[in-house]
């Protein structure tokens, strides 16, 4: 007898126990859904919530590792230990040194992540009784993704405990929450602990190294930490390439800033049909629509280069998909299936005002010139209003149709 045949035994004979939720979400991970369907199916295909979370995994893989290199990298730059590397693939980058900080520093995150989470979630299956379900496992590798790559280790334990528990928990569980529990986890960490979440010292390891060394009369030549972002809100200039904002080989969270594995990400989604593309793009139009008007304000002569919003206004209306966190939570927490409108329509009307409230935010709050966490969380809450009305709207049409063919 097989060693899942003994474990489906053994699940069985101690199905009373409170705490067989525990053992069930481990059953699952190895094997597979603990519920399965007994009766007919009107739809059948090989995808279940653990495949689908799986898929997305996948997507973030590539980011996880690049965003690796990209600390390494970043580190030994800030010191000037290295000279800038010129493209995607030069060595200078892909260097075994820069993935052992980039190891050293980000894995850790990814640990107390999925330790944290995982054991709040499993807290609550078993005192109330409930399965454990897969959501977290999309939700723990998003996490140290979003986060500057100094984070310390236990805010980063307590921001997960107040995501898991107050965006989702409280709702019920996954499936029922309004926010997306990565982006609450995110909002928490920026708004209980703002001088760990900005300028331009968290966001490249060893750049308080960096700063003493210069203090104490070394002669360190090397680029400053700041965020492209955050340079631009103080009207100082991008400072990178277009391409370097492209490949990512930028300052920034850890696996935001490489649009190009993001954009392949964002491709693998939409083929496996895991993500919503019309999200995906009404973000970006709406993006682009916000960038033009700012680029059109400009050009006007109504803002100066005096003006404080000039810097992230005067930038191309493009590069603003380049830049920060825009792509990466366009691409992976916009389209959350659970957060989302779920409306085709709804879909296109949610999708373009995550884009358009993005760059205004962006603009118009210097202090925090990252607005996609803030516009996606706001889509959140009304996303159900917007699929209410879309589906109010189709029940008038259809009324009117057949009003009209009885008369």
């Amino acid at each position: 007898m097989g060693l899942k045949q003994n474990l489906h035994n053994f699940k069985v004979k101690n199905k009373d126990k409170k705490w067989l939720p525990g053992f069930n979400a481990l059953f699952t991970f190895l094997y597979m859904p603990n519920e399965t369907t007994h009766n007919g199916t009107h739809i059948k295909a090989a995808d279940d919530l653990k495949r689908t979370m799986n898929t997305v995994i996948m997507a973030l893989i590539p980011c996880l590792i690049f965003g690796m290199f990209n600390a390494g990298y970043q580190h030994h730059l800030a010191l000037g230990e290295i000279a800038s590397a010129s493209g995607f693939f030069d060595n200078m980058f892909w260097n075994w040194d820069n993935l052992v900080i980039g190891l050293w520093k980000v894995l850790p995150l990814v640990i107390v992540s999925y330790g944290v989470g995982l054991a709040v979630e499993f807290i609550f299956a078993i005192i109330k009784g409930h399965e454990v379900e897969e959501g977290y496992l999309v939700t723990g590798m998003l996490v140290p993704l979003i986060v500057p790559i100094d984070t310390p280790l236990w805010m980063l334990a307590v921001a997960v405990v107040f995501g898991v528990v107050i965006g989702k928990e409280v709702f019920g569980g996954t499936g029922m929450n309004i926010l997306n529990p990565a982006l609450t986890i995110r909002a928490f960490l920026f708004f209980a602990y703002p001088t760990w979440m900005s300028g331009d010292k968290v966001w490249v390891h060893g750049a308080v190294e960096r700063d003493q060394m210069i203090a104490a009369g070394q002669n360190v030549d090397a680029i400053s930490g700041e965020t492209i972002l955050g340079s631009l809100a103080q009207n100082k200039g991008a400072g990178y390439e277009v391409m370097d904002m492209f490949y990512g080989i930028i300052p920034g969270s850890v696996g935001e800033t490489s649009t190009l594995l993001i954009l392949l990400g964002a491709l693998f989604l939409i083929f496996t049909k895991i993500g919503s593309w019309r999200i995906m793009l009404s973000s970006v139009i709406g993006a682009l629509v916000m960038g033009l008007i700012f680029n059109g304000v400009v050009s006007s002569g109504w803002i100066t280069e005096s003006s404080k919003f000039y810097g992230l206004m005067s930038t191309e209306f493009w590069h603003h998909l380049l830049i920060g966190g825009f792509a990466f939570g366009t691409v992976f927490m916009a389209t959350d299936p659970v957060t989302a409108s779920q409306t085709t329509k709804g879909k296109w009307i949610y999708g373009f005002l995550v884009g358009f409230i993005s760059i205004m935010i962006r603009v118009f709050n210097p202090a925090y010139p990252e607005g996609v966490m803030l516009a996606i969380l706001l889509m959140n809450v009304f996303a159900p209003t917007i699929d209410h009305y879309v589906v109010q709207g189709n029940v008038k049409k259809r009324m009117k149709r057949v009003k009209a063919k009885v008369a």
